[in-house]
Formats: C-alpha cells, sequence, structure tokens
C-alpha cells in the first residue's frame, strides 16, 4: 500500500540529487565550458548516452569526471549544441534592399543611417548586408537589365553611407544560390492564405500595379508572379540562412520580419530547435519610420518620381526641396500653418539638430520654437525650405565625396561584392546543411 508513496519520494529524492549534483559540479568547474552549459540553456535538454554524444566527439569535450558521473547516473545534460537560445549566442545582423534604382532619403534614414551605427558600435559578431537582386526580378523579370545595372548603384550607395566591407559583407543575392533551396523548404510551412493576410504583400501588389486576377487593363499588370507574392518566404530564408539576430528595417517591413519569424517557430516545432528567430530593430525617431515622398503621399518611392536620391546634387536637392508638399492652407505668410503632415516639418523632424539652427536659423533656438511660429502665422514656407535645404545638403555632402571615391575606382567595388558574397555563401551553406540534417 506505501509503494505509490515511496515511488513519489524516492522520484523527488532523485531530483534533489541531480539538482544538488548540477550545483556543486558548477562550483567546482565554474571556469570550465560546462559552467555556460548549466547555466545558459533554456531549452532542449537531451539524452547524450549512446554514439550521440557530443562530449565523445572530440577531445575537447572530454567530461570531468563529477560530470561524467552525473550523467552517467541520470541519463541527461543540457546540450551545447542545442543551445540555440543562449545568452551567448552570437548577435548577427542581416538587412538589404532591392537594386531596382538609387537608394534615397527614405532609405537612409529607415535604416542605412542605423547600419552605419550598429556596424561602428562592436556589438555585433557578424553583419550581412544583401543586395537583393533575385528579389527585385519578382517584378522586373521582364527588364533584368534594370537590375543587374543597379547592383553597383546600390554598392555605391552602400559605401557612399559608410558601410565598410572591413566590418560589413556586402554580398549580391544571386550569387548565394542556397538561399533558393532553403526557401524551396520553407514553402511547405506557409499557407496561401497567410502569404495574403499579409500586409505588406497586399500594400506592395497595390504600389506595382499586379491585377489581382489575370485580366490586364490599361492601370493593371496581368496577374500576380508566383515569386513576387511568396517572396516574404525568399525574405525569411535570407534572414535565417546567416542565423541572423537582428533585422534593421523601416517600419513598412514589420510584417514581412514577422512572418519569418513564424516560419521559424514552425520549423523548429517539426524539426527540432534548428533555425534563429530574428528581431526586429525599427528606427528610433518616429520621423524615420517612414518618410514621406516630396509629394506628400506616404512613402517616398522610386516608382512614384517622388524621391530624394542620396546622390542628387545640390541643384537638384534645392530644386526638389523647393517644390515640396506643404500646407494648402497656408496661402500667405501671416496665415497660421499646419505642422502635422507638412512634408518639410517631417524632413525636419528626421534630420535637424539643436546645433542647425544656431548655424543656419539664429533666430530661432530649436525646431519646436520653428513649429510654434509656424503655427501662429508670420513664417513663410520659403524660410523653412531653405533651412531644410542647407541640412539635407549637410548631411549628403560627405555621401556625395565617398561616392565620388568609389565611382573612379568601381573595380574596387566589384571586388569587394565578389568577396563578400563567397563569405556569405559559405555562411549560407553552413545553415543549410543544419536544416537538411534536421529535416532526416
Amino acid at each position: 500500500e506505501k509503494l505509490p508513496q515511496l515511488a513519489t519520494a524516492n522520484r523527488y529524492s532523485s531530483w534533489i540529487i541531480v539538482i544538488a549534483g548540477i550545483y556543486f559540479t558548477m562550483r567546482i568547474y565554474k571556469k570550465n565550458l560546462y559552467r555556460t552549459t548549466f547555466s545558459h540553456c533554456r531549452y532542449s535538454f537531451s539524452y547524450l548516452w549512446g554514439r550521440n554524444d557530443p562530449f565523445r566527439k572530440s577531445e575537447s569535450f572530454a567530461a570531468p569526471d563529477a560530470i561524467r558521473f552525473w550523467r552517467r547516473q541520470f541519463f541527461f545534460v543540457s546540450s551545447p549544441a542545442k543551445c540555440t537560445f543562449s545568452k551567448n549566442m552570437a548577435k548577427i545582423i542581416l538587412t538589404g534592399d532591392r537594386p531596382t534604382g538609387r537608394l534615397h532619403l527614405g532609405h537612409f534614414v529607415g535604416s542605412l543611417r542605423r547600419r552605419v551605427e550598429l556596424q561602428n558600435s562592436g556589438e555585433f559578431e557578424k553583419i550581412f548586408i544583401m543586395i537583393a537582386d533575385a528579389q527585385a526580378l519578382t517584378d522586373n523579370a521582364d527588364n533584368p537589365e534594370k537590375v543587374r545595372q543597379n547592383i553597383i548603384e546600390v554598392a555605391l550607395d552602400y559605401l557612399s553611407v559608410g558601410l565598410d566591407p572591413a566590418q560589413s559583407t556586402l554580398f549580391i543575392q544571386s550569387q548565394v544560390p542556397e538561399l533558393c533551396e532553403l526557401a524551396f523548404y520553407y514553402m511547405n510551412l506557409v499557407t496561401v492564405a497567410r502569404l495574403q493576410r499579409n500586409p505588406t504583400v497586399k500594400a506592395e501588389i497595390q504600389l506595382r500595379g499586379f491585377s489581382e486576377n489575370n485580366a490586364e487593363n490599361d492601370l493593371q499588370r496581368q496577374g500576380i508572379p508566383v515569386g513576387f507574392f511568396t517572396y516574404p518566404i525568399s525574405q525569411a530564408s535570407d534572414i535565417t540562412a546567416f542565423k541572423a539576430t537582428t533585422v534593421p528595417v523601416g517600419e513598412d517591413q514589420e510584417p514581412m520580419i514577422e512572418q519569418t519569424r513564424e516560419i521559424v517557430h514552425k520549423f523548429n516545432s517539426v524539426y527540432g530547435e534548428t533555425l534563429v528567430e530574428p528581431e526586429i530593430l525599427l528606427p528610433d525617431n518616429a520621423a524615420c519610420m517612414r518618410l514621406p515622398g516630396t509629394d506628400g503621399k506616404a512613402k517616398m518611392s522610386k516608382s512614384l518620381n517622388n524621391c530624394i536620391y542620396l546622390s542628387d546634387t545640390a541643384d537638384e536637392v534645392k530644386k526638389k526641396v523647393m517644390g515640396m508638399y506643404t500646407d494648402p492652407d497656408h496661402l500667405r505668410v501671416e496665415d497660421p500653418g499646419k505642422v502635422e503632415g507638412n512634408t518639410v516639418f517631417t524632413y525636419l523632424d528626421a534630420f535637424s539638430r539643436p546645433e542647425h539652427f544656431s548655424k543656419y536659423l539664429p533666430e530661432y533656438s530649436s525646431l519646436e520654437e520653428l513649429k510654434a511660429h509656424y503655427r501662429r502665422g508670420g513664417l513663410g514656407d520659403v524660410k523653412v525650405k531653405r533651412l531644410l535645404i542647407a541640412i539635407l545638403n549637410e548631411v549628403l555632402d560627405p555621401i556625395r565625396e565617398r561616392r565620388h571615391y568609389y565611382e573612379a575606382r568601381i573595380g574596387e567595388v566589384y571586388e569587394i561584392l565578389r568577396e563578400g558574397s563567397e563569405k556569405a555563401r559559405a555562411a549560407a551553406a553552413e545553415t543549410l546543411e543544419e536544416v537538411r540534417a534536421a529535416m532526416k
């Protein structure tokens, strides 16, 4: 009659012995590799009895006698090979752009400026910056030459803003074929209905003029290419191939990162902990979340011809700013004006700093003081636009200078891309092998 009670007591006693063993092992061997093994792994305790024991793979994994004793008594220990969520996991960035044209200020405030800051912070072990030419073909299949020519344009923009090939790996997506195979496997984990619900996909379909059916008219292109429809899956393969922990992007890409996280969850739940779940890193400044076009529309876009490009000359910047959308009801200088929805002030929110006012507009101490004057009337649009022109050209001058340097050394740029693509392919191949092994 007492057997159940004795069995329960024996089970609890065993666990107490296990906990005590781990505790004293950590105390004795606190400088050993296994301190990390026991203390930092929150997931995936794995049985290591037998030929799959990772401690038998090399002399460097020879377990101390105390750990070997406890392992033999209780059959398990946390496995360093399974610790994909360890606190000591390398911090890696993956981000990139489609080479459909030169990069503009929307790219700069949305992600490029942050990439340079992260690169120079020293916090990340690896940084991969991708020129997504294969993804660009999903809506440019009839004009591959456009994509090909813009690869070098985007590379020049990367180098111009301060991305350093010694610190960041710049590579071309099509030169890493392992990404295609990963995307092929991930397609089996995502439903058509889920892709249809992705708000970014919906917005991009509308922006690029794809028809929801097979009909074609003067306003819409015929149908939605399968490659374009499934590019969230392709993006997931790009991110996971490099074990990216952080993806710095603009606000419009947030649904894409969430879908990548879903794919990672699904794969890991089916095949075991293999893929790393990424985190999105959004711009700090709310005005940088999505910089509007010069025409006041919600997004700066090459296809809408409302961009200020990083490579624009000072005169081109002046012309575009002077034609910017402001408050349509602010007809005279003395009229009260609206700051909200005023494109010029949105750009000032994104680019101005306190020292700019003492330098270019000393009668105002801050942007808030300038806004207050505009709201109550007595401040003309031209004066505000001239301030913005001065600030933008100050930001763009060093970028133009670096671009001119690399334009005179195009051979170096091609070599940077070649070396970066080789390095990226090696990293993706390693992940692909792990994915194949997990799916066996």
